[in-house]
């Protein structure tokens, strides 16, 4: 019986933009408690680029065929392993939030997931947008159920224009929370149609500028621009903070520091399917910079490093 094959997008050798390559590789069995998605887009995000240069590899070189970038996907659901009750059927169109190892990530057609990571595509939007949606948002999500503020406190966003940023501000919003947030000139009027209540030009020392506005600081800041030691002088003592690459603070002044890793709530399907439906009705603004074939994913890649980019750039598999 001959082994069935998908295309994806990976390394073979860890290494810049050009490394990416179309591949075949073998599908994956539908096993219990898991779900066969057809991709039809893959959303590309900072974090890619570390699988793609070898960064988070502790031997050099991918374990099997390729590593495979990815955590965000859009497509139709396919299959149904045993054991599965998630409400979904065959021919749904999903949302899914994919953790990445070895061959198994986001850019590739066909992808095997555990039912908790998959949900129903937010209705009104197409898989190019949709694919934009779960991890971003799910980090946005666990960001300010770490924080756990009160309607009518105030939170700093770094990072506002970011997809990450982008969401904790609309989140917040929709929660009642007074937003303060950093934006480049240029993405002020961004930042105000997101709901941002006050800007403050973004940089190094932001947390300064954050302080002429509340002298006694902040009571939270979600760090979506990973300025880590930079941004705490602008959270009042015992505030809240959450950081996206792990940084657990100084210990200083009571300050409340907390890392959001997407890897331990990406089964989370409660909260990945309020978020679609959060999506649905217009609450989250789902941001696309741009749609590429699987063959350009390189440059993709090198768009997104090279900075600038406002919304996710996107894989489309029918390309």
């Amino acid at each position: 019986m001959s082994t069935r094959m998908t295309r994806a997008v990976g390394v073979t050798e860890y290494g810049g933009p050009d490394a990416l390559q179309v591949l075949d590789l073998p599908t994956t069995e539908c096993g219990p408690g898991q779900v066969r998605v057809q991709v039809a887009a893959a959303a590309i995000n900072p974090t890619d680029t570390f699988v793609r240069n070898g960064a988070r590899s502790n031997t050099g070189t991918p374990a099997g065929i390729a590593d495979v970038p990815g955590m965000d996907v859009a497509g139709v659901l396919t299959e149904i392993g045993p054991g599965v009750d998630t409400g979904l059927q065959v021919d749904d169109r999903v949302v899914a939030v994919v953790v990445p190892k070895d061959e198994h990530g986001a850019y590739r057609e066909d992808v095997v997931l555990p039912q908790g990571s998959v949900v129903a595509a937010p209705a009104g939007h197409d898989d190019i947008a949709a694919a934009t949606l779960p991890m971003n948002a799910m980090t946005a999500r666990k960001t300010l159920d770490l924080l756990a503020l009160e309607p009518g406190q105030v939170l700093a966003v770094t990072g506002s224009a970011g997809a990450y940023g982008g969401y904790v501000i609309q989140l917040a919003k929709h929660e009642g929370l007074h937003v303060i947030a950093d934006a480049a000139e240029a993405d002020e009027e961004l930042i105000r149609s997101l709901g941002a209540d006050e800007i403050v030009r973004r940089g190094t020392d932001v947390a300064a500028r954050i302080r002429e506005r509340f002298p006694e600081g902040v009571d939270g800041l979600a760090d979506g621009a990973v300025l880590d030691e930079h941004v705490l002088p602008a959270v009042k003592d015992g505030g809240a903070v959450a950081t996206v690459r792990g940084y657990r603070g100084d210990g200083q002044r009571g300050l409340q520091v907390h890392p959001v890793w997407v890897f331990g709530i990406a089964e989370e399907r409660e909260m990945l399917a309020g978020l679609s439906a959060l999506a649905a009705d217009g609450t989250l603004t789902l941001r696309v910079a741009d749609a590429v074939a699987p063959a350009e994913a390189g440059q993709a890649h090198a768009r997104l490093e090279a900075g600038g980019v406002r919304g996710r750039l996107v894989i489309d598999f029918s390309r």
